[in-house]
């Protein structure tokens, strides 16, 4: 299995205030911040890593929170719902719990047989928690959120596309997945070749508005490999289906490549290696402003341009 996609890697999407955004993954979600950095591209904007103890790749959410950024727009072209596990049974506590710290929510809903309950982000993002008896993954639990509620990680996401044919051909052919079942225009591919996390839906819409990027939208999902050697094994495949991709970039705790599939997604591909902690232990992850050390030289003007988290 170690040569092939193993499910999603982690999500990254675009927020605005980056305190309110600090606030509601960590306090009402009850997430870790598992790392705080900075963009790559534009050191004066911190990059949040949310997820488990450990940052498993699976449960990594991730943000550029712009601050004063628009709201975007969602739409097709993108991925526009991220949906969670939760233990079973839980639902009834996230709903008290969003009634409590006014957090948007709909009905609970059945959707292929599962149910789910919609909400959102204070910038807009369009979550999901879906009830589960077989996921084991270790949640990251709080004083308040104990583990028979707490978030597991990923269950999937749902990509917005005109047309899904060219999308699911990526999937199929070069990811490995399977089209496991239907619902109206919802298709749901799955890979067998991790227990979870394993679940791209693509809703096919295609007298839908393109969708546009900014606050409130996702950026990208990136999908998991072992290492980098399998990266750029798969680098080459998509090279050869006709497709431009980066080079490997060094993102510190893992590699990464990026190419936008043919539904307009922008898509990644990331490495389990080397980990959070690279530059911090386990205990400490996401306690300290870490940078990435072409930016380390200018630490100090950095951190009097970015918010002071409280």
């Amino acid at each position: 299995m170690d040569n092939k996609i193993l499910g999603l890697h982690h999500i990254t999407a675009i927020a605005g205030d980056a305190q309110r955004n600090f606030d509601f993954y960590t306090k009402v979600l009850g997430q870790r911040l598992v790392k705080k950095t900075v963009n790559f591209d534009d050191p004066g904007t911190y990059h949040f890593y949310f997820g488990n103890e450990q940052g498993t790749p699976g449960t990594i959410l991730t943000f550029f929170p712009w601050e004063g950024i628009g709201k975007g727009r969602t739409g097709t072209g993108m991925a526009t719902e991220i949906t969670y596990t939760v233990p079973a049974g839980s639902l009834g506590f996230w709903k008290e719990r969003f009634k409590q710290f006014n957090v948007p929510f709909e009905e609970t809903i059945e959707r292929l047989g599962e149910k789910y309950l919609r909400f959102t982000d204070p910038d807009g993002l369009q979550l999901s928690f879906v009830e589960t008896v077989t996921d084991t993954r270790r949640p990251w639990i709080t004083a308040d959120i104990a583990e028979n509620a707490a978030t597991k990680g990923f269950h999937s996401t749902t990509l917005t596309l005109k047309d899904i044919e060219p999308t699911a051909k990526i999937l199929t052919d070069i990811f490995g997945y399977t089209l496991q079942s239907q619902e109206d225009n919802r298709y749901r591919f799955i890979t067998n070749t991790v227990d979870n996390a394993n679940i791209i839906d693509l809703l096919a819409t295609p007298n839908g508005t393109p969708g546009y990027n900014a606050g409130g939208t996702n950026h990208h999902i990136a999908f998991r490999v072992a290492d980098d050697k399998v990266q750029m094994e798969f680098r080459e495949k998509i090279l050869s289906a006709g497709h431009q991709i980066t080079p490997k970039i060094d993102r510190d705790y893992f590699f990464s490549l990026y190419f936008r599939e043919p539904g307009g997604v922008l898509f990644e591909i990331a490495t389990d290696n080397p980990g959070f902690t690279v530059d911090e232990p386990l205990q400490q992850l996401g306690t300290g402003l870490r940078l990435p050390k072409q930016y380390e030289p200018a630490r100090a003007d950095i951190e009097k341009v970015l918010p002071v988290l409280k």
